[in-house]
C-alpha cells in the first residue's frame, strides 16, 4: 500500500483521507438500504462495500473511483436470494467476478468509449433522478401494522430543517474554506446539534445496527452440479454486465471531471477481484457508485488513498465506532445525497432542446427514462441500439444514385453513400433493368459495400439483369468490398469491371496502359 502514497504530498494525503472519511459515512446507509433490497443482512452489505472499495482503490484503473454495494445489482440479487438463498448468491458473485476479469483480460472495457454522448448524458441525468427518488424512502415511517406512511407535522419539519442546514453547509462552506470537506463538516455539526438539543429524528441506528467483526473467509456451500451452475449463470452474467457498465460509465464521468484518462480494462479486472473476494468473505459485492464517487471528487479525493481510506474507515465503523455512527441523523445523509443529485444532473442539457439534432435529444430522454423505470444496464443498451438505428437511418437517407449513358452506349449508375442494410431498399428501387441497355455499369467510386445485406442486394440486382439477358458490371470496388465478395464465394454472382482510367486495386496509382477485367 505504501507505493500508492509515495508520490503524494501531505496536502493530497490529507485531502484523500478526509474525503475517504466523508465517503465512508455516506456508504453506511446506502449499504444497509441495498442489503435490505437484496434480502441479505446489513453486515453483508457493509462487508461488500468495504471489500469493493478496497479492491477498486488498490487495483482499479481510475484513482478517486469509489465502489460499493449498489442498488443496480441489489435488484437483480433479490430474485436469486429469495428462491435459492444467500449461499447461491455468494457463488454467483464468484462467477460474476470471473466474467468481469475475463472481460478485462480480453480488453472489452475499451468498448465503453463507443457509447454516444447523448446516452452518457441520459445515464447521468437518469442516475441523478434515481438517487433523488431513493432518498424519498427516508421520508416514510412504519405504523404499528407495519404499513408505510409519509411523515408529517413536526417530524417532517425537523427533517426538512436538517436537510436544509446540511445543504447550506455543503454549498456555502467551500466559498470560505476548503480545509475540510463540507459534507464531513455538515455531518459533524448536525450530529452535535441533534445530540445536544435532543432533537427527535431518525438516525442511522434506526435502520439497523452496524456493529460486527472482521469478515471471515467462507467458501459458499454450493452444490457442484450442472443444475446449480445453470441456476446461477444467468444471474452472474446480468450482474457482471450491470456492474461493468455502471463502473465504466462512472470511470468515464470522472475522466471528464478531472480531465484525465482512466484504464477501463484494468477497472474490469479490479471489479472482478472485488466481487470474487466478496463471494469468499460474505459480502454482497457491487460495482462503482456514481454518488459516492462524486462526493469523493468534490471533497478533494483524487488519489487511490481516498478509496482505501473509505474502506478502512468503514471497517473501523463496524469494529469500534458503530455506537457513534448510528447516532448520525439520516436527514444529514439525505441532504448530502441531494447535493450529489444537484451536482450529478447535467443542467446544461435542458438548454439543448432545439440546439442539437432532435434524435440526440430523444436518445438522452429515452436513456434517462429507462434508467428510472428499469435499470442502468438496460438503459445504456437501449440507448446504444437507438443511437445506432438513428445513425443507420440518417446515413441511409444520404444515399443517392445518378445515371448517364456513356459514348459506348453503356448506362452508368454512380452510387454515392454507403450500401448497407438500411439503404438496400433505396438502392434496389433506383435501377430500371428492363429499360437499360445490354451492358450496365454500377460505379462504386463514391460508395462502399458494407455488409451481407448489401451483397444480397447486388446479387439480386444482377439476377434481374440476367433474367432479361443483360449484363451488370461493378466498377471501383474498394479492396474491402472485393474481400467481401471473395468471402461470399458462390453466394454472389456478379461481374467486376476495372475502370479504364485506373486500377481499382490501387486507386492512388494510374497504370501505364488502360485495361478491363471481366470476372
Amino acid at each position: 500500500m505504501f507505493h500508492l502514497i509515495a508520490n503524494s504530498t501531505p496536502k493530497n494525503l490529507r485531502a484523500d483521507i478526509l474525503s475517504g472519511l466523508t465517503v465512508a459515512l455516506a456508504l453506511v446507509p446506502e449499504a444497509v438500504a441495498f442489503a435490505f433490497v437484496a434480502h441479505v443482512s446489513p453486515l453483508m452489505g457493509l462487508y461488500g462495500a468495504l471489500i469493493m472499495a478496497l479492491a477498486s482503490a488498490v487495483l482499479g484503473g481510475r484513482p478517486g473511483l469509489i465502489s460499493g454495494a449498489t442498488g443496480a445489482t441489489a435488484v437483480v440479487m433479490v430474485g436469486l436470494v429469495v428462491t435459492h438463498g444467500v449461499e447461491y448468491l455468494l457463488a454467483a458473485l464468484i462467477l460474476m467476478g470471473l466474467i468481469q476479469i475475463a472481460a478485462g483480460l480480453f480488453q472489452l472495457g475499451k468498448f465503453i468509449r463507443i457509447v454516444p454522448y447523448p446516452v452518457f448524458l441520459g445515464f447521468v441525468n437518469g442516475l441523478a433522478i434515481v438517487i433523488f427518488l431513493a432518498q424519498l424512502g427516508h421520508f416514510q415511517t412504519k405504523d404499528a401494522a407495519g404499513e408505510l406512511h409519509w411523515i408529517t407535522g413536526t417530524p417532517l419539519g425537523i427533517m426538512l430543517g436538517l436537510i436544509a442546514l446540511t445543504m447550506a453547509i455543503a454549498h456555502f462552506l467551500p466559498k470560505f474554506t476548503r480545509a475540510m470537506p463540507a459534507a464531513l463538516v455538515a455531518v459533524v455539526l448536525t450530529s452535535l446539534l441533534v445530540a445536544l438539543l435532543d432533537i427527535p429524528t431518525k438516525t442511522v441506528g434506526d435502520l439497523s445496527s452496524i456493529a460486527g467483526g472482521l469478515p471471515s473467509f467462507h467458501l459458499p456451500e454450493f452444490p457442484l452440479t450442472l443444475e446449480a451452475f445453470l441456476t446461477v449463470l444467468p444471474y452472474s452474467f446480468i450482474l457482471a454486465g450491470i456492474g461493468l457498465i455502471e463502473s465504466l460509465l462512472t470511470l468515464q464521468l470522472v475522466d471528464d471531471i478531472t480531465e484525465t484518462r482512466g484504464q477501463p480494462n484494468r477497472e474490469c479486472v479490479a471489479q472482478g477481484v472485488g466481487n470474487i473476494a466478496s463471494g469468499c468473505f460474505g459480502g454482497m459485492g457491487g460495482c462503482a457508485m456514481v454518488g459516492q464517487t462524486i462526493i469523493n471528487i468534490e471533497s478533494g479525493g483524487r488519489g487511490r488513498l481516498s478509496g482505501i481510506a473509505a474502506g478502512l474507515f468503514l471497517l473501523l465503523f463496524i469494529l469500534l465506532l458503530s455506537p457513534w455512527i448510528e447516532k448520525i441523523p439520516l436527514a444529514t445523509l439525505v441532504g448530502i445525497m441531494f447535493m450529489v443529485v444537484i451536482g450529478t444532473f447535467e443542467w446544461g442539457s435542458l438548454r439543448l432542446f432545439g440546439r442539437v439534432p432532435r434524435q440526440d435529444v430523444l436518445v438522452g430522454l429515452l436513456v434517462a427514462a429507462v434508467t428510472v423505470v428499469a435499470d442502468l444496464a438496460i438503459a445504456v443498451i437501449v440507448g446504444v441500439i437507438a443511437s445506432a438505428l438513428m445513425f443507420a437511418w440518417n446515413h441511409a437517407r444520404d444515399m443517392r444514385i445518378t445515371a448517364e449513358i456513356n459514348a459506348q452506349g453503356q448506362k452508368i449508375y454512380r452510387v454515392y453513400g454507403p450500401l448497407f442494410f438500411a439503404s438496400v431498399s433505396q438502392f434496389a428501387e433506383a435501377f430500371t433493368f428492363r429499360d437499360d441497355p445490354q451492358d450496365t455499369i454500377i460505379d462504386f467510386a463514391q460508395s462502399k459495400v458494407v455488409d451481407h445485406s448489401a451483397l444480397e442486394a447486388i446479387d439480386a440486382l444482377a439476377e434481374k439483369y440476367r433474367s432479361v439477358g443483360k449484363t451488370l458490371h461493378l466498377r471501383h470496388l474498394s479492396p474491402e468490398c472485393r474481400q467481401l465478395l471473395h468471402q461470399a464465394g458462390d453466394l454472389v454472382e456478379v461481374n467486376i469491371a476495372e475502370d479504364p482510367l485506373y486500377h481499382v486495386a490501387d486507386e492512388l496509382r494510374r497504370p501505364a496502359r488502360p485495361h478491363t477485367h471481366p470476372s
